[in-house]
């Protein structure tokens, strides 16, 4: 993201985006709040790739590159921080409760954010942001040439079912120098990273309008029924609440 531009306030506002849309890389002197109220936003940074429907939100923290892509028709509200009120140095997906999504949406809408209902509007918003847990689907990216050739292939093919020594044979490296570099180099295992993978592609998927059957068989569940336990587990909702 070496051409990267820098903005120094980080807007407060609503936008529509339309599918596929992007917004190029950026990076402002103040926190942010990134939150899709319909479609799917993905965020990119410099080490790894997030993703949120409309149960979740991205914080982006002060001075960190990041560019926006959306998934089928998005609504985006933009809310900026000059304060922390989460304490998060690193980016990171939010849960959104009820009142946290229609907090967001309304005061990022708002036209005159000084008057003395904006203000208290603004408070309760920063409340509820303080409590939100972190509950991200997030593909960090491999720095290492071997690790990110295998990503390359589950990437490329997410229903890739082969294990991680079949995958190391494919690219040159032991199926045991790869769980260590996984661990080393993600911070995570690799079924972990394979399943946040599936995620992230399925909820690209969903926006696109393909049926959870589909997604289900294009990620590498091998059932719907699988993939739907997955999605509730780490999401909290199931494909079919979220479409």
């Amino acid at each position: 993201m070496s051409n990267s531009r820098h903005e120094p306030a980080a807007p407060t506002t609503s936008r529509d985006l339309a599918a596929a849309a992007t917004v190029t890389p950026h990076w402002h002197d103040e926190n942010q709040i990134v939150y899709a109220s319909r479609g799917v936003v993905a965020v990119h940074t410099e080490t790894s790739r997030w993703i949120a429907p409309a149960h979740r939100a991205l914080w982006i923290p002060s001075g960190t590159v990041h560019s926006h892509r959306a998934y089928g028709v998005t609504r985006l509200h933009f809310l900026g921080l000059a304060q922390n009120p989460l304490r998060l140095q690193s980016p990171s997906a939010l849960a959104v409760s009820p009142l946290l999504r229609e907090l967001l949406i309304a005061y990022t809408s708002l036209t005159d954010r000084e008057t003395p209902a904006a203000k208290r509007m603004r408070l309760v918003l920063l409340d509820q942001l303080a409590t939100a847990s972190e509950q991200p689907v997030r593909v960090p990216a491999a720095r290492d040439p071997r690790l990110a050739a295998v990503c390359a292939l589950l990437e490329a093919d997410p229903s890739d079912s082969r294990s991680l020594a079949a995958l190391g044979r494919a690219v040159g490296a032991s199926g045991r120098t790869l769980t260590r570099l996984f661990r080393d180099d993600l911070g995570m295992t690799f079924p972990q990273w394979r399943t946040q993978l599936r995620l992230y592609q399925a909820l690209r998927l969903l926006a696109e309008g393909v049926p959870v059957t589909s997604v289900a068989h294009r990620c590498g569940f091998a059932t719907a029924s699988a993939f739907i336990d997955v999605f509730r587990r780490s999401l909290g909702h199931t494909p079919g609440s979220y479409l």
